[in-house]
C-alpha cells in the first residue's frame, strides 16, 4: 500500500497556477533606437513592427517539461512510502522462573513414558516442562537449577527454544547431591530484582525435602511475597519415603500458600501433566502486542526523475539555442 507522510503539501501543485494569474509578467525597461527607415526595413523583412514589447514564445514542449518537473518535485516533497503488511509482536508480560531440582534422588526410575517404558524422575519431568514451556509465548522464561547448590542456568529471556535446550542439557547431579528448596527460593528473588514487570511467578519443582540451604524455605518465602512473587511448589515422587528422600510436603504447601501459590503433588508422569495443566488454566495472563507497519521511503524515485527531465529540459535549451547561432552565422 502507497501512503504520504506530508499529503498537506499536495497543495502546492497549484503554486504555478497561482503565480500565473497574481504575479505579473517580466518588464524590463530599455532606451530605443530611432531608425528613420524602419519602414524600408520591415518592407524587405516582411513584419509588420507592433506597439509593445517582444515576448518570446514557448514551446508546448517545454511548458510540459517544466510543469512535469514541478509535479515530480512536490511528489517527492510529500514523501510517498510503501507500507508492508502488519508485523505483530507478543509482548511480555509475566517474567516466569523455572527452579528444577537435580539431587541424586531425581535419578530414581519410577516413572513410566507413555510406552511404558520406565525413566527417571528428571527426565520425566524435563519431557512435561518441555511441553509447558512450549505454550508459554509471552512469557519471559528464566531457569535455576539446584542441588546442594542453586545456580542460574538461564536469565530471562524471550527465546523459549534456549531455555528448552538448556533444560533438556540438565543431569543429575550437577549442582550436588543434596537439596536446596531454600537457597533456590533466594537465588531467584535476586534473579527478579533485575524484572520490571508486576507479574511474577516462580515454579520449584522437587522430589526431596531442604537439606542444605543456608536460608530456610518459609523464610524466603516470606520475602518473596514482599516482593510480589507467586511461588507453585510442585511435588513429585513418593510422598511415602523417609530419610534424606522424604517429601516435605508440609513446607512445600507453606511455602506456596504463603505467597498465594498451589502445592501440587505428582507421583507419576500423568499427574505431571495434569499439574501443568492446572498451572496454564489458573495463571492466565493479558497478551500484549505491538503491531508495527514497515515503510519504505520512496521519495527518491521522483526526485531523481525531475532531476533527469531538468537536465533533459536544459540541454534541449543549449542545443536550441546553439542551433540558432550556427543559423545567424551561415546569414
Amino acid at each position: 500500500m502507497i501512503a504520504f507522510d506530508q499529503p498537506m503539501l499536495f497543495g502546492l501543485l497549484l503554486l504555478p497556477i497561482v503565480l500565473h494569474f497574481l504575479t505579473p509578467a517580466y518588464r524590463e525597461v530599455r532606451q530605443g533606437v530611432r531608425a528613420p527607415f524602419l519602414h524600408r526595413v520591415s518592407l524587405l523583412l516582411n513584419v509588420q513592427p507592433t506597439v509593445g514589447a517582444v515576448v518570446p514564445k514557448r514551446f508546448l514542449t517545454e511548458r510540459i517539461l517544466v510543469l512535469l518537473t514541478w509535479a515530480l518535485l512536490v511528489l517527492a516533497a510529500v514523501r510517498p512510502q510503501f507500507v508492508g503488511e502488519p508485523i505483530v509482536k507478543t509482548v511480555p508480560t509475566r517474567d516466569l522462573l523455572l527452579a528444577v531440582d537435580l539431587s541424586g534422588s531425581m535419578e530414581t526410575m519410577d516413572f513410566n513414558q507413555q510406552d511404558g517404558k520406565a525413566v527417571s524422575r528428571l527426565d520425566a519431568t524435563k519431557t512435561v516442562l518441555d511441553e509447558f514451556l512450549s505454550r508459554r509465548e509471552g512469557d519471559r522464561v528464566g531457569l535455576i537449577l539446584f542441588g546442594s547448590a542453586a545456580f542460574v542456568q538461564a536469565p530471562f529471556t524471550e527465546d523459549l527454544d534456549v531455555c528448552r535446550s538448556l533444560l533438556e542439557e540438565a543431569r543429575v547431579g550437577m549442582a550436588g547431591p543434596r537439596t536446596a528448596i531454600g537457597d533456590s527460593i533466594g537465588l531467584a528473588l535476586t534473579v527478579f530484582e533485575e524484572s520490571e514487570l508486576e507479574d511474577r511467578l516462580l515454579i520449584v519443582l522437587t522430589d526431596g525435602n531442604d537439606t542444605s540451604s543456608v536460608v530456610p524455605p518459609r523464610d524466603a518465602a516470606r520475602i518473596a511475597k514482599d516482593r510480589g512473587i507467586t511461588i507453585h511448589a510442585v511435588a513429585i515422587g513418593d510422598p511415602t519415603a523417609v530419610g534424606e528422600e522424604a517429601l516435605d510436603t508440609e513446607t512445600l504447601r507453606a511455602v506456596a500458600e504463603s505467597t498465594g501459590g498451589r502445592m501440587f503433588l505428582g507421583a507419576d508422569r500423568e499427574e505431571l501433566e495434569a499439574i501443568y495443566a492446572e498451572l496454564d488454566r489458573i495463571e492466565t495472563r493479558d497478551v500484549e502486542t505491538l503491531t508495527h507497519r514497515p515503510k519504505d521511503d520512496l521519495f527518491q524515485w521522483p526526485l531523481g526523475c525531475a532531476l533527469v527531465l531538468s537536465m533533459i529540459y536544459h540541454l534541449w535549451l543549449a542545443l536550441s539555442a546553439n542551433r540558432k547561432r550556427r543559423g545567424q552565422h551561415v546569414d
